[in-house]
């Protein structure tokens, strides 16, 4: 499958992505875990995006298209990808429809996650992530918490709050993911692509992908 899953940020993408993900052997691309990779990495361009990504920004197009070109064209996405947070605003858009079609790829379909904001809220501020960049599991200390505070269950490194998933950063990545990305949704409405979906439960989310696409 070939799918651009959009919704806010803790709209529940990432889960569902990995869920689909186990279903064909697709592989999920986030451009969130690539840079934060990068920033860790000490890169180049993790250096440059830093920056953007702590006050809770857009990292420039420019920075973004050079990683989706080259991630596309790698031996994994034969098999099928699932565009996990990107694009996320329409000049991102219309450089992604440039892209596959000079790459040669047609999307299965664009599903838009809808989830209300009071709920968003309360996962994202009660969420910890793998410090460790080859890791990166998530846990809510609510929901999912590690069997050590604190503590990775996978790997043993620290589980950590973001910089951009405090109460203050939550609510500037919504604000900027409501006035920039949530028009995509017309974008690819206009299109015919476009599958919204309104529920906060992974599981149903990926039993009506599955539906639309056809897959027991």
């Amino acid at each position: 499958m070939k799918l651009i899953l959009l919704g806010a940020p803790g709209a529940g993408k990432g889960t569902v992505a990995k869920m689909l993900t186990a279903i064909d052997g697709s592989v999920q691309i986030s451009t969130g875990d690539i840079l934060r990779g990068a920033v860790q990495a000490g890169t180049p361009l993790g250096k440059e995006a830093e920056g953007y990504m702590k006050r809770g920004d857009l990292v420039p197009d420019s920075l973004i298209m050079g990683i989706m070109e080259k991630r596309l064209q790698e031996a994994d996405c034969a098999q099928g990808f699932l565009l996990d947070g990107f694009p996320r605003t329409i000049p991102q858009a219309e450089a992604l429809t440039e892209l596959l079609a000079k790459l040669g790829i047609k999307l299965d379909m664009v599903v838009a996650i809808d989830v209300p904001r009071d709920v968003i809220f309360d996962r994202l501020c009660t969420r910890r992530t793998c410090a460790n960049a080859a890791c990166q599991a998530i846990y809510n200390i609510k929901s999912n918490p590690p069997k050590k505070e604190g503590i990775c269950d996978k790997c043993g490194s620290p589980a950590v709050q973001r910089e951009d998933e405090t109460e203050e950063a939550i609510g500037h990545r919504l604000d900027t993911y409501n006035e920039k990305t949530a028009p995509l949704a017309g974008f690819y409405e206009k299109k015919g692509m476009l599958k919204t979906i309104t529920g906060t439960s992974s599981e149903v989310v990926v039993n009506a992908i599955k539906k639309e696409l056809g897959i027991n």
